[in-house]
């Protein structure tokens, strides 16, 4: 008896098609330790299984630039929204890869000037930075409950 394994396509994908939608639920009680450690839990949990699936569908040339933003969003919603349940949706629309980080909570989230010794405060920052090197955009909408952005889809995927 002979098995074939079946591989997923790499082809980048041409068409708008949903990637990812993963909602957590921050039972930050099951977890030992600080709440920030038991944060950053699901902040890895979320940026595995993003990762996994860019690559499922094709998207490995943007793996690195999705766990930083999936990073940097995540842990913006659990720090600062006080919500329990954390939403991660990703979808390929009109050539463009967008992320967007659901907390239910209203407050837009919003740039910050640091100085060079804050140990935190850069985060968006650093959004904005890879997300315009991308060729792309990010901001809030749903009176801030949601954070988004978007990357170009490259021409070609990367193994």
């Amino acid at each position: 008896m002979t098995t074939t394994a079946v591989r997923p396509s790499r082809a980048v994908p041409r068409r708008d098609q949903d990637v990812m939608n993963q909602w957590v639920d921050l039972d930050l009680g099951h977890l030992d330790g600080p709440s920030g450690r038991a944060g950053a839990h699901y902040v890895g949990v979320l940026r595995r299984i993003a990762a996994a699936r860019i690559r499922h569908h094709g998207l490995g040339a943007l793996t690195d630039e999705v766990m930083l933003l999936v990073s940097e969003l995540v842990t913006n919603a659990v720090l600062h929204s006080g919500t329990r349940k954390i939403g991660l949706e990703m979808a390929v629309k009109d050539g463009f890869l967008v992320i967007a980080v659901v907390d239910g909570m209203p407050g837009v989230a919003m740039l910050k000037e640091t100085d060079e010794d804050a140990e935190s405060g850069r985060g968006l920052a650093l959004v904005q930075m890879v997300v315009e090197e991308r060729g792309g955009a990010w901001g809030t909408r749903d009176a801030g409950a949601t954070t988004w952005c978007r990357l170009a889809v490259p021409e070609e995927a990367e193994e």
